[in-house]
């Protein structure tokens, strides 16, 4: 498969008997680096290959080359005659003026295409509950994700390149596409490749793993356990200077072997090897004693929610959720977009006060928040990293460890040449780490993470999980990202019908819940369906009214948004507790403007 790569085992021999496509000698660079190198890849038939790297190492430029859409300074990339390929871009590139019917289905005649188990498997699993006759342009950003996965899928392809297709994807539509492309071809056929951080996708469905770094492609059998191990294995060959990243790999290591829920499609590559290499390995982290420093810095108390409900003018959020959130507690929040996960945290925050019901919050805790955006950062933009450090304490302790805040940013992939660097010039990953280091620098007791992983590369989620071990309070997460939720929480909840349910099962629970709560639903129909006419003249009349209603809703909120940012750029950026009260603000006006724009559609589709 690759030049210079070790032999397959004669299994894998006579499992690949067909070529789909392949690169050779693929030479690539722009003005200031070189991307690759003399790279010769090829991708049979039945492969599924996932691919990692640090951002910026030219993953997403692979699958360009590859696919034929970025030619390369030199080498050539061949496709055996009659071989189809279709690829999904980072970023969709949807018509905003066809509806989501036109764009999934195209011209295909009702009759064909409803006839097709694939098609309806794919309509049924990525589009069941977007209005059929919606415009693109007024689907939020996940609705247009699949949308765009779903006219891809829905055609008969050989090969399908997929660039972070998890992108915008809760945990139940992520669990869907893994297991809709392990079903979609037999054993030895058709050839997938897919760019994703999401490591629980990468190991559910990969065959292989191809990394991506200094200028070359380097090949790894298995998905990522697999993978991980081998690396581990060649750190070990390596020299001195690799002893940090392998000390982060073993840890990660273990984590996949031991502490990972068990799954039936969980590789078996090499156990022994594995087991050998773990042995003295310790768990992830040192639950009893983070338990007895989180009662240290946070006492008994920390936050209770009692009886309490949510209400935005006539819809409820949140009824009558009860909530005693302990020290030390690592908990995972599942629920769909929606649901009132924000909700639940601004409560929990303070930046957020019931409609009905009680917040009792402990004397000592101090909440921080890790947002989706990066306010934290705003006042220090222009600043190098170097000076923002200056102003931090001297040395901290992490892990039992007194460190320096540089040995912390170090820690989390940072260089030397990168403390000379303006904040502003960072890239988006660089930043992402930066606003949760500076957040963990403040040395919060309650910690709650909104998405934490956006931005982030494999290696460095595994930097910041490593960190997170270490963190000695109550961690409270949000993610769509189900590894990174298994490995960093010790008990899982869900938002789910306005209520709080734990999950002693974890995720597998929660979706076996989300699917049975389908099940009760009414069937939603993929066709456009007549309900209009269905209405009586006043049903319809009101129906009518509340459209215009939340229609001017939307648009008298969205000003207020919009003069909440301009209040933010103007407000005192060294008043953190007025910005943090005005960024509170502004959640809870973007979560009625996505519940009014639901209703906008559901309405929509009624009056069709």
């Amino acid at each position: 498969m690759f030049a210079g790569s070790p032999p397959t085992s004669p299994r894998r021999k006579l499992a690949r008997v067909a070529h789909l496509l392949g690169a050779e000698a693929l030479h690539l660079e722009y003005p200031t680096r070189v991307i690759f190198d003399k790279v010769t890849i090829g991708l049979d038939e039945g492969d599924r290959i996932g691919i990692v790297g640090r951002n910026g190492d030219g993953k997403s430029t692979l699958l360009r080359l590859l696919a034929g859409r970025l030619e390369p300074d030199s080498g050539r990339v061949t496709r055996r005659g009659g071989v189809t390929l279709a690829m999904l871009d980072q970023a969709d590139e949807l018509d905003e003026s066809r509806t989501v019917h036109q764009t999934i289905i195209g011209d295909i005649d009702e009759h064909v295409w409803a006839g097709d188990p694939q098609v309806r498997d794919v309509i049924a699993g990525l589009a069941a509950d977007i209005p059929w006759e919606a415009r693109i342009g007024d689907l939020s950003g996940g609705q247009r994700r699949r949308v765009a996965l779903a006219a891809l899928l829905i055609g008969d392809h050989d090969v399908i390149f997929l660039d972070e297709p998890t992108n915008h994807l809760d945990v139940e539509g992520i669990t869907w596409l893994a297991g809709h492309l392990k079903r979609r071809w037999s054993t030895n056929a058709g050839g997938l490749v897919v760019v994703t951080h999401d490591r629980w996708f990468l190991d559910e469905i990969c065959t292989d793993t191809w990394e991506v770094h200094d200028r070359l492609i380097e090949p790894f059998e298995g998905g990522y356990a697999a993978y991980i191990l081998q690396r581990v294995e060649r750190d070990q060959m390596a020299a001195a200077s690799e002893s940090k990243r392998q000390n982060l790999m073993r840890k990660e290591l273990a984590w996949l072997r031991r502490g990972a829920p068990a799954r039936s499609t969980k590789p078996k590559f090499r156990i022994d090897a594995a087991n050998a290499l773990i042995a003295n390995e310790p768990p992830p982290r040192d639950s009893v004693s983070l338990a007895s420093m989180a009662m240290q810095r946070l006492g008994k108390d920390v936050v209770d929610l009692e009886n309490v409900s949510v209400s935005y003018d006539t819809k409820q959020v949140l009824k009558d959720v009860t909530w005693r959130i302990a020290p030390g507690e690592r908990t995972g929040i599942l629920g769909v977009n929606g649901a009132g996960k924000s909700t639940l945290l601004n409560l929990v925050s303070g930046s957020l006060q019931p409609t009905t019901g009680r917040v009792k919050r402990g004397k000592t805790i101090k909440v921080a928040t890790l947002t989706q955006q990066l306010f934290e950062l705003e006042e220090i933009w222009n600043d190098r990293v170097s000076e923002v450090l200056g102003r931090q304490k001297s040395t901290y302790i992490t892990g039992g460890k007194e460190m320096t805040p540089g040995q912390l940013l170090e820690r989390v992939g940072f260089s030397s040449a990168q403390l000379s660097t303006p904040v502003k010039d960072l890239s988006g990953g660089q930043k992402r780490r930066l606003q949760l280091l500076l957040i963990l620098l403040s040395e919060p007791n309650v910690l709650i993470l909104d998405e934490p992983t956006n931005d982030l590369d494999t290696d460095m989620l595994a930097a910041i999980e490593d960190l997170l071990d270490s963190y000695p309070g109550t961690l409270l997460v949000v993610s769509h990202d189900r590894y990174l939720v298994e490995r960093v929480t010790d008990q899982q909840y869900a938002v789910i019908d306005g209520g709080l349910r734990h999950l002693p099962r974890g995720v597998d629970q929660y979706l076996e819940l989300r699917s049975a709560q389908q099940n009760r639903k009414p069937a939603v129909s993929a066709a456009p369906v007549a309900t209009k006419s269905s209405l009586g003249g006043a049903e319809l009349r009101n129906a009518q009214k509340e459209l215009a209603a939340a229609e001017r809703k939307i648009d008298k909120v969205n000003g207020q948004i919009a003069d909440l940012h301009s209040r933010m750029a103007g407000h005192d950026q060294s008043d953190y507790a007025g910005l943090g009260a005005l960024a509170a603000e502004l959640s809870g006006l973007q979560e009625n403007v996505e519940i009014a724009e639901f209703r906008v559609l559901e309405l929509t589709e009624l009056l069709t």
